[in-house]
This record gives structure tokens, C-alpha cells and sequence, in this order.
């Protein structure tokens, strides 16, 4: 990741809480930007949203002071994110497997991040 240059989405899983600051800026949410650093919001951390329970969003708003109308934009936002990945095949696989790998991934996520850490 270059200085200053906004994170690539393929990359979400593997964002420093630098990259979700400068993500943060392109989606008009820059006034959270400190506070998400204070918290550590990292890539790893806003993937793991998606399981949160009500209280733990709850908390989460409240720990960085976000309105309901930004929350609901964040979460938009990283669901058009998540929408961008493309899975590839890790450095690791052989080709003869493309096929079956990228099936397998679509359907396991963790499949994807492992090829999303892995790939050169």
C-alpha cells in the first residue's frame, strides 16, 4: 500500500488501520477517521461486523460516536466492497485446480481469504 493512495478493495481483508482511515475519506466519513484509529479498526476488525450482534453494534457506534444515517452508509459501503473481490487462485494451486478452486472459494469464505493473504 503507497502512502496517501486509497487501499485497493481486493485487499479489504489485510487493510491497516491507515488504509480504513484513507477508506474513510473516499466514502465521506473522514470525521471518524481518529476515532476508528483510537479503536484500531482495522480490515480484519470490519469483516468481522457482519457477525456482530445488536449489542455489539450498539457498542461499537457508541465507542465511536457515529450517527445511525453514517453507520448504515459504513455498512453500505463495505457490502459494495465485499462486492468488488474477485477470487483468485493462490500462487500455491495448480492450474489444472482453477476451476474447482474458485468454485470451492466462491462458496467458503475462508477459502478467499486465504487466496486473497497468499497470492503474490
Amino acid at each position: 500500500m503507497n502512502k496517501g493512495q486509497s487501499p485497493e478493495p481486493l485487499d479489504f481483508f489485510i487493510w491497516t488501520v491507515e488504509d480504513v482511515g484513507m477508506w474513510l475519506e473516499t466514502i465521506n466519513l473522514g470525521s471518524y477517521r481518529q476515532i476508528f484509529k483510537e479503536n484500531g479498526v482495522n480490515g480484519e476488525y470490519l469483516e468481522g461486523m457482519s457477525m456482530f450482534t445488536t449489542e455489539q453494534i450498539l457498542r461499537f457506534i457508541r465507542r465511536c460516536h457515529m450517527k445511525w444515517g453514517d453507520f448504515i452508509t459504513l455498512c453500505k459501503e463495505l457490502r459494495r466492497i465485499k462486492g468488488e473481490q474477485k477470487v483468485r487462485r493462490p500462487w500455491w494451486a495448480p492450474a489444472c485446480l482453477s476451476t474447482v478452486f474458485l468454485k470451492v472459494a466462491k462458496s467458503n469464505r475462508q477459502s478467499r481469504v486465504v487466496s486473497l493473504k497468499l497470492e503474490p
